[in-house]
C-alpha cells in the first residue's frame, strides 16, 4: 500500500500499532489518501504515549507537528535526526548524531576536514584562493544586536531568519536577505544593518586572524590565534596588525596575558566602528 496504490476517493486510513512503522513509512502511507477533492484522514492507533519508546514518540510527534503539503523533506530531516546519520568509514545505518544534533555534527565533521587540510595534507590544498588561520571568529558583545520582535512579530519566523543568517558566507547573500526583508516587513531598521555589519566583522577578523573579538566598554579586543607555533605569525596579515598598531600607538595597545596575544583598540563604540577598523588593519578602504 505504501508503493504506490492511488485510489483517489478514499479519504480514511486506519494505522494500527502505528509506533512499530517507520517515520518514512507512516508518511508514504498517509499519503494514499486525500488524493482528490476530499477531506482525508490518517489516524494512528498506538499504546499510551507514555509506554512507548523515546525514538517511537519522536517518530509519531514528528508526523503529527509536519502534516502541511510539501513536509517531506523536514519529516526527512527529523528522521535523520532520530536515527543518527551513520557511520561515514563503516557500514552502520545509524550513528550518534541524536546525541549531539545535526547542526552540531556537520560542525565537527567540518573542522576535522579542515584541520586534516591544514596539517597532514597541506600539499594537496596548496592552490586554494583563500588560505584562513583560524576556522572562524567569535563575537562577544554588549551593543544591542538583534531582530527586533516590533519589526517581526513572530517568534518562530525571527528564529528561522537568525538560523538563515548564520549561513551566510558572502556579501551577496546579505543584499537578497536585505532585499527580502523590505519587501516582506518594510524598511529594515538599524538593528538589522547591525547583524548586518556584525557578519561582515566575523568574516574579516577570520581573514585578519583574529579568532575572538570582544566588544565592550568602547574598545575592541582582538585576540591572535593561541597556537604560539601558529603560521600566522609569520604572514603578511599579522605584519599589517603590528603595522596598525605602531601608526595608531595612542589609541591601540598589545597585551600578552597568560600566553594569549590580544590587541586592544579604544573608542570603538558601535559595530560599524569595529568594522572600519578592521578594514584599516586589512588595508581595505572603508
Amino acid at each position: 500500500i505504501e508503493n504506490g496504490v492511488d485510489v483517489s476517493n478514499a479519504n480514511t486510513i486506519i494505522i494500527n500499532n502505528a509506533q512499530n512503522f517507520g517515520l518514512s513509512d507512516l508518511h508514504q502511507m498517509r499519503g494514499r489518501v486525500g488524493r482528490s477533492n476530499k477531506k482525508a484522514f490518517c489516524y494512528l492507533i498506538s499504546p499510551a504515549i507514555h509506554t512507548l519508546s523515546e525514538e517511537s514518540r519522536k517518530r509519531l510527534i514528528a508526523l503529527e507537528q509536519f502534516s502541511t503539503l510539501g513536509s517531506g523533506f523536514k519529516i526527512a530531516m527529523r528522521d535523520l535526526d532520530i536515527r543518527g546519520a551513520g557511520d561515514l568509514l563503516g557500514a552502520d545505518q545509524s550513528g550518534f548524531i541524536n546525541d549531539i544534533g545535526f547542526e552540531t555534527y556537520q560542525k565537527i565533521l567540518n573542522e576535522a576536514v579542515e584541520e586534516l587540510k591544514q596539517e597532514k595534507f597541506q600539499n594537496l590544498f596548496e592552490d586554494e584562493k583563500e588560505h584562513f588561520y583560524i576556522k572562524d571568529c567569535q563575537l562577544d558583545t554588549d551593543l544591542e544586536i538583534l531582530i527586533p520582535d516590533t519589526y517581526v512579530g513572530n517568534i518562530s519566523e525571527r528564529l528561522n531568519l537568525y538560523k538563515e543568517l548564520n549561513n551566510f558566507t558572502n556579501e551577496e547573500e546579505i543584499t537578497a536577505f536585505i532585499e527580502r526583508l523590505n519587501d516582506r516587513f518594510g524598511s529594515i531598521p538599524l538593528a538589522i544593518s547591525n547583524i548586518c555589519d556584525a557578519l561582515r566583522l566575523r568574516w574579516l577578523a577570520k581573514k585578519i586572524g583574529f579568532e575572538r573579538i570582544i566588544l565592550k566598554n568602547e574598545s575592541m579586543r582582538s585576540y591572535f590565534p593561541s597556537q604560539a607555533d601558529s603560521n600566522y605569525y609569520n604572514s603578511d596579515f599579522f605584519k599589517l596588525a603590528l603595522d596598525f598598531l605602531k601608526h595608531n600607538f595612542g589609541n591601540c595597545e598589545m597585551i600578552e596575558n597568560k600566553g594569549k596575544l590580544s590587541m586592544r583598540v579604544k573608542n570603538i563604540r558601535s559595530i560599524k566602528d569595529a568594522l572600519n577598523t578592521c578594514k584599516e588593519i586589512a588595508k581595505i578602504a572603508s
